[in-house]
């Protein structure tokens, strides 16, 4: 019965931590370049003295899953969105480089080019710097151009361009703030990665999917604590069938 018990409860903590999960992505349902979690349950042996016959549950973080999200044109000349494999790059505030999809640009009132979040956006030198301009365009292949002050509309000059890089999907983990870090970076520039101009990525997560699955882990914990009070169950009735002895 301690097995049965032991099993029960491992997998009852398990299913919480994949709803937990599973409840972050939809939460994210919504979020602008958002890649979904995927969740996966094993059997893991208990090792210790002795031989390992017991084993418990073991809830793991299968990975991300990279299917694009829809594009949604918004018009706004610094939102751009990936078409198809690749990333920006960008710089986080302990000076290393991390990933995205989110592809609403921002001005710091320095002209820095930055995320949502305020990262800086990486270009061919460092963090990209936009000197005060009429116009701003960004290409498919990530140069930006401007129309200086006081220039003629026929007028342009590029002044970057956004770094695109196209890793290979194993080699990228999602930290802990949801951006995707290499595990040996920097990744190389990457040409045929291209973005959209005036559009956006949704995030990729089904909430029609997520919801099914967030109610059959409902499910599987109400079961798995049922299976816990059957075994104190069963205990109690041995404990009262050795007294009578």
């Amino acid at each position: 019965m301690d097995h049965m018990l032991y099993v029960a409860m491992t997998g009852a903590r398990q299913t919480l931590q994949a709803q937990a999960l599973t409840t972050h992505n939809l939460a994210n349902a919504s979020t602008t370049g958002f890649r979904q979690d995927m969740v996966a349950f094993r059997s893991q042996p208990v090792f210790g003295e002795g031989l390992p016959s017991e084993v418990y549950a073991m809830t793991e973080r299968a990975g991300v899953d990279n299917t694009p999200g829809p594009l949604f044109t918004t018009g706004r000349e610094l939102d751009v969105a990936v078409d198809g494999e690749g990333w920006i790059a960008m710089q986080t505030p302990d000076g290393g480089e991390a990933y995205t999809r989110a592809g609403n640009l921002h001005l710091t009132p320095g002209g820095i080019l930055t995320t949502e979040a305020g990262y800086p956006v990486l270009g061919n030198a460092g963090p990209v710097a936009i000197p005060p301009a009429e116009k701003l365009e960004i290409g498919a292949d990530g140069t930006i151009s401007i129309r200086p002050l006081g220039e003629a509309a026929s007028t342009l000059a590029v002044v970057d361009r956004i770094r695109l890089v196209k890793p290979r999907a194993a080699a990228l983990t999602k930290d802990a703030s949801g951006l995707m870090r290499l595990q040996n970076p920097p990744a190389p520039p990457d040409a045929s990665v291209r973005l959209v101009a005036g559009a956006l990525e949704s995030s990729n997560v089904n909430t029609a999917a997520t919801l099914v699955n967030m109610i059959d882990l409902a499910r599987q914990f109400e079961m798995q604590i049922k299976m816990m009070n059957t075994a104190k169950e069963n205990a109690d009735t041995t404990n009262q069938l050795l007294r009578l002895e």
